[in-house]
């Protein structure tokens, strides 16, 4: 699933630092430096989340929610400002804000912060794929660590090399039976390829 997500700020800079750092997390991000554009972009394409500065010339963050929650009650929205105080707290709040992100932020809080936001709302990036990524890196790593190729695994294992290539770069998605015979041949147990998931 793709999972659109909107910055609204009114620094040009910002917006492009955070469509670049939602795009590489596998988010579809944009941004709007005009905040009076929000409402009508929400009812145009439909995001699922959208991260808003409270201090922004011309309309405040505050009433850009209060317009947005008035044609989209169910989209999570970030507040996002430099200038935190409890009575924009307390407003953000009123208009069912998911959360409210004090600038200057640390990355990591961020990113932890929008999939909070998200899956408060029951959306996660393709779970199937992240299980396929999660699978065969640990794969891999485990297959390193003893010192085998991918031919070693392919003759202890009686899967072919091509077979095994793919389920390392999560391109092909492996059977019960091919990982129980991979765990076998790397001597863990199934469960371990999962990589704790």
């Amino acid at each position: 699933m793709e999972i659109r997500i909107l910055v609204v700020d009114d620094d040009k800079d910002v917006c492009d630092y955070l469509v670049m750092l939602l795009g590489k997390e596998g988010y579809q991000a944009q941004a709007l430096t005009d905040p009076c554009k929000a409402v009508d972009a929400q009812k145009e394409n439909g995001y699922h989340l959208i991260v808003l500065d409270l201090m922004m010339p011309g309309m405040d963050g505050t009433q850009v929610l209060r317009d947005i929650r008035g044609v989209d009650e169910d989209v999570a929205v970030i507040i996002f400002t430099g200038y935190p105080s409890v009575d924009t707290a307390i407003k953000s709040l009123q208009y069912k804000a998911s959360d409210y992100v004090k600038k200057p932020f640390r990355v990591e809080e961020f990113k932890a912060t929008v999939a909070r936001a998200l899956a408060q709302k029951g959306l996660v990036l393709d779970p199937e794929g992240e299980l396929h990524r999660v699978i065969g890196s640990t794969i891999r790593q485990l297959r390193k660590e003893r010192g085998l190729t991918l031919r070693h695994l392919a003759r202890r294992t009686g899967l072919s090399v091509s077979l095994l290539s793919q389920i390392e770069r999560a391109e092909s998605s492996a059977s019960v039976s091919s990982l129980h015979k991979i765990a076998g041949a790397l001597r863990v147990r199934l469960t371990e390829l999962l990589g704790g998931l």
